[in-house]
C-alpha cells in the first residue's frame, strides 16, 4: 500500500515539473518573439523613413526656349494728325526649369498596418530665365522706349513662353522624373511587405503612381 503511494507521489512530482517546464517555455518563447515583432517593426519604419529622406530632393527639369517678336508703339496727336512711332525686333531666349521640391513631401506611417500614406506632394515650380535682345531699334525724341516698354514686352515674353512650356514635353518629363523618385518608395514598401496609398488607395505600380499621386 505504501509503495504505491510514493511511486504516485514521485510520478505526480515529475508531472508537475514538466508542466512548470513547459509553461515557462511557452512563456519564453512568446517573449523572445515578442520582442523580435517589435525590432522588426522598428527597422522597416526606420528604413522607409530614410528612404524618403533620401527622395526628399530638389527635383529639376531643364529646357531651353527661343522665339522672335516685333514690338511695335505708336504716339498720336492733334487728332491723330502726327504720329511718333518706335519699334524694335526682339529675340529672346529663355532658359526653363520644372522643380518639385520633394523635402516638402508630407506622409503617415502605420505601424500597426503596415502603410505609409502620403498625405501631400508638392506642386511644380516653373522659374523662367529670358535673356532679351533688342535689335533694329527705332525711336524719336517724342516717343522713346521707357521702362513701361521693356515691362510690357517682359510680360508678354514671360506669357507667350508660359504657353510654349504647356505645348511642349518639360512638364511631362518633370513629371517622369517625379513618379521615378516616389517609386523607389514603392519598390521599398512592398518588397517589406507594406502598402503604399494616396488619398485612402492602395498604390500598387508605377503607373498608378502617375494616375493617382503626381498633381
Amino acid at each position: 500500500m505504501l509503495i504505491p503511494l510514493v511511486q504516485a507521489i514521485g510520478r505526480s512530482g515529475k508531472l508537475l515539473y514538466l508542466i512548470v517546464f513547459v509553461v515557462l517555455g511557452v512563456i519564453a518563447y512568446k517573449y523572445f518573439t515578442s520582442e523580435k515583432t517589435t525590432a522588426t517593426t522598428e527597422y522597416n519604419t526606420e528604413l522607409i523613413q530614410q528612404q524618403i529622406k533620401n527622395v526628399g530632393k530638389l527635383v529639376v527639369t531643364e529646357g531651353h526656349f527661343s522665339q522672335v517678336m516685333t514690338y511695335k508703339d505708336q504716339q498720336k496727336y492733334m487728332m491723330d494728325l502726327i504720329s511718333f512711332e518706335k519699334k524694335a525686333l526682339i529675340i529672346i531666349n529663355a532658359d526653363v526649369t520644372v522643380a518639385y521640391d520633394l523635402r516638402q513631401i508630407q506622409y503617415d506611417i502605420d505601424e500597426k498596418n503596415k502603410t505609409i500614406t502620403i498625405v501631400g506632394i508638392p506642386k511644380e515650380e516653373i522659374k523662367i530665365s529670358p535673356d532679351i535682345q533688342f535689335y533694329d531699334v527705332e525711336q524719336s525724341t517724342m516717343n522713346p522706349f521707357t521702362g513701361d516698354d521693356y515691362n510690357k514686352i517682359n510680360k508678354k515674353v514671360k506669357a507667350d513662353l508660359a504657353k510654349k512650356i504647356e505645348k511642349s514635353s518639360l512638364k511631362s518629363n518633370a513629371k517622369n522624373r517625379l513618379v521615378s523618385e516616389l517609386a523607389k518608395v514603392l519598390i521599398l514598401t512592398n518588397s517589406m511587405g507594406w502598402m503604399l496609398q494616396y488619398n485612402g488607395v492602395v498604390v500598387k505600380s508605377d503607373k498608378e503612381l502617375e494616375l493617382k499621386i503626381v498633381p
